[in-house]
């Protein structure tokens, strides 16, 4: 069971122990939550609860939120109004700075074309490129912007940019969300490093065209398009996709396979390299950041549990990482409230903290704790990492 506190820090002071020693403590208010809205499966592709806190007045909210919260017969919550809030700026303003980042780093690539230089500059590219995923992410969540339309235009733009088809994904990730890491019943499909660990795979997990050498890499997602565009129902799609869907899997799928087609005989009639280069061939040579940025979310965490917990962890990043991953270094708090945008999440982070284990330092730190569990899972699947959790 995963218990939270939400509350709001309202200054410092001191507990002083049977033995004399001076403790210093923070002292919060927490006022009662309120369910305000339940998700389910079936309606919603998802298990999930909305939760409320904290009083706010009627006339700090907007006509809609009025009509929310009495359609809920509940009186207004501020939490839930500031963190599950959504910003069509924020998704504008962050997608445009990355569209910059991508388009410069691909000009010079264009323009070094010929030259050793355009090594570095497509390896760039190649890495900003296979950032649209955090983008993806967010807007399958429909998280990103507040109006639905924007959502679903840059979900389905950004997924074609990783490679991963969108009916698909967007089940699957709810499903991952709900049971996630498990292995027994309703199987995570998005389970990255399986136990035992295959230390091989591992390694060539992390190099810049490992991608190219195992199935294990997104190599497999372009195999099971083609069998969705078949009409072909993999096991993940019997496992997580409703029935009503399939229609439309098979249509997205088909206009994906199409695309390819298009960008590989483009590269043939024209007789260069550079459309496959620039819009097939990321997901080969650009994967190294991005594949370190999963991998440290979940690698060597415990299956079969329930709580988030034990099966996510945070981890710091540097603020251009940061950015590029849009706030997902709060993974955890992210798979706890997936429907707070990225951009709130470090106020989440902020107030429910001390319910949660202290995030990573950064990428050294988090190997320091996942490399010798795996080591260790290699010969015994059986081993789980241990998660220090505060004591509620």
């Amino acid at each position: 069971m995963t218990l939270g506190l939400v509350g709001k820090k309202i200054g410092m002071s001191r507990e002083f122990l049977e033995s004399g020693t001076s403790v210093p403590v923070t002292v919060v208010r927490v006022e009662k939550g309120r369910v305000i809205d339940v998700y389910n499966k079936e309606k919603n592709g998802y298990s999930a609860i909305k939760l409320g806190f904290l009083k706010i007045k009627s006339s700090k909210l907007t006509s809609q939120m009025k009509g929310f919260f009495a359609k809920k017969n509940t009186e207004p919550k501020k939490v839930l109004k500031e963190l599950s809030k959504r910003s069509d700026w924020h998704g504008i303003k962050h997608i445009f700075i990355w569209i910059v980042i991508l388009v410069f780093s691909g000009y010079m690539a264009f323009l070094t074309w010929g030259t050793w230089w355009c090594v570095f500059w497509f390896l760039v590219y190649g890495n900003i490129y296979l950032f649209s995923d955090p983008i993806r992410h967010e807007c399958g969540h429909r998280n990103a912007f507040k109006s639905r339309w924007l959502n679903e235009f840059f979900y389905y733009l950004t997924s074609f940019m990783f490679n991963y088809e969108p009916i698909r994904w967007r089940w699957s990730h709810f499903h991952h969300h709900t049971y996630t890491l498990h292995t027994k019943e309703h199987y995570d499909h998005e389970i990255q490093v399986t136990k035992p660990t295959d230390l091989l795979w591992l390694f060539i997990y992390h190099l810049p065209l490992g991608n190219l050498f195992f199935y294990k890499s997104n190599v497999a997602f372009h195999l099971e398009t083609i069998k969705h565009a078949l009409g072909i129902k993999t096991q993940v799609v019997k496992d997580c996709v409703p029935p009503k869907e399939y229609s439309k899997l098979g249509i997205s799928a088909r206009i994906f396979v199409l695309f390819w087609i298009l960008i590989i005989s483009s590269s043939i009639y024209f007789t260069t390299w550079l459309p496959v280069l620039y819009l097939l061939l990321p997901f080969i040579y650009g994967s190294t950041l991005i594949h370190s940025v999963h991998f440290v979310q979940h690698a060597g965490l415990a299956n079969n549990v329930m709580d988030h917990r034990l099966t996510t962890r945070s981890v710091k990043l540097n603020p251009l990482l940061n950015f590029l991953c849009w706030n997902m270094e709060y993974h955890l708090e992210h798979h706890m409230f997936p429907m707070v945008p990225a951009y709130n999440l470090k106020k989440l982070h902020n107030a429910v903290k001390d319910q949660m284990p202290k995030p990573k330092n950064g990428f050294l730190d988090a190997y320091k704790e996942i490399l010798p569990a795996i080591f260790k899972q290699a010969y015994d699947p059986n081993y789980r990492l241990e998660v220090k959790l505060p004591n509620i």
